[in-house]
């Protein structure tokens, strides 16, 4: 007997995924991880010697959640609510950009999780790029001073233009400034980000490029650091009172993109204790160098229901390494919506 499928290119995916339901799905991901109601262990990375490269496979078990208590939690009911299994495959190869090639490639088997039986695969690049902004928005949402207008992103890859999407949408913006060490990407990146000339709110939006980022630091609400930078790119002298710090780069132990003295001075949450204290060097090196201990970790984004922002004047960090659970509820949810529109194509096993 053959196994009947649905395959999900890119454009399919990206045809069915809107940001505010993504948005939605991750708090009820995130809720469901951090209160015991997911299976996954901390994904398994391999190097691919002489290529810059690694591979990771990100499996997980999703059970079904309460709507209910999603809203009670989360201020939103997500569109997906039942139960989820599957697994991404996902490799990072820094020699790709040579080559016209995305540096970040993915692939997303979803399974039934009362048969386990194949029911999709999806191309994975562009949900590990929008699920992230979805995150950070998730996080920002929370953290984020209610009246943070104003945006600063470090970097200008796909990240960068996702996570201006995401926060635009919990946020009312009127300013973005955007830095990257190439000049012709940054540049790149402000003419096509003006093209979004409002925010959700209906307010002007001004999107700019300076030439150091101290420049687009310095006085802004929120801080996006979305690098392949191995080093620190953000001095914490340079962030104010108040801002909400967001860091999705960095995500091996030796790595770190914030300045440690910002990490250690700021409440930091993590979407994954487990993962963060193997995984991401902005956490494991401060350890390392005495300059707090894993208690710094103040809670996962999960878990805020009972924690959140004290003041407008502390300074809040979250670091996101990506976690199986996003996937796989986000692939979930373009299967759901593309069953619904008849998008994809039917293949058999």
């Amino acid at each position: 007997m053959s196994i009947r499928f649905l395959l999900l290119t890119e454009a399919d995916v990206k045809a069915v995924l809107a940001m505010d339901d993504l948005i939605e799905t991750m708090a009820s991901a995130l809720r469901r991880f951090s209160s015991g109601r997911v299976a996954q262990p901390v994904r398994t990375v391999i190097p691919v010697t002489g290529n810059d490269a690694f591979f990771a496979t990100m499996p997980a078990y999703v059970r079904g959640a309460d709507k209910r208590e999603d809203v009670a939690n989360f201020g939103g009911a997500s569109p997906v609510c039942g139960a989820a299994l599957g697994a991404k495959l996902v490799t990072l190869f820094g020699g790709n950009a040579a080559r016209g090639l995305h540096t970040h490639l993915a692939s997303i088997v979803l399974l039934d999780p009362e048969t386990g039986a194949l029911l999709a695969l999806l191309d994975g690049r562009y949900i590990t790029e929008a699920r992230t902004a979805a995150v950070s928005a998730v996080s920002s949402r929370l953290l984020g001073r209610k009246t943070a207008a104003s945006l600063a992103i470090i970097g200008s890859g796909v990240q960068a233009r996702s996570h201006l999407e995401a926060l635009s949408r919990v946020h009312p913006l009127r300013q973005v400034t955007v830095w990257s060490p190439n000049k012709l990407h940054r540049d790149r990146f402000v003419e096509e980000a003006k093209t979004a000339t409002r925010s959700t709110g209906g307010t002007p939006l001004t999107v700019s490029v300076v030439n150091h980022p101290a420049e687009a630091v310095v006085g802004a609400d929120l801080i996006v650091l979305a690098t392949s930078s191995p080093a620190p790119v953000v001095e914490n002298g340079w962030v104010k009172p108040g801002a909400h710090v967001i860091s999705v780069g960095a995500c091996r132990p030796t790595e770190r993109e914030m300045d440690p003295a910002l990490v250690a001075r700021g409440r930091l949450f993590v979407d994954s204790r487990a993962a963060a204290l193997v995984e991401s060097g902005d956490v494991v090196l401060g350890i390392q160098e005495g300059r707090f201990a894993a208690e710094h970790i103040v809670a996962e984004i999960g878990e805020l229901v009972d924690y959140g922002r004290r003041s407008d004047s502390e300074v809040t960090v979250f670091k996101s390494l990506g976690l199986a659970v996003e996937d796989v509820t986000a692939a979930q949810l373009a299967y759901q919506r593309a069953t619904e529109r008849g998008i994809g194509k039917e293949l058999a096993l």
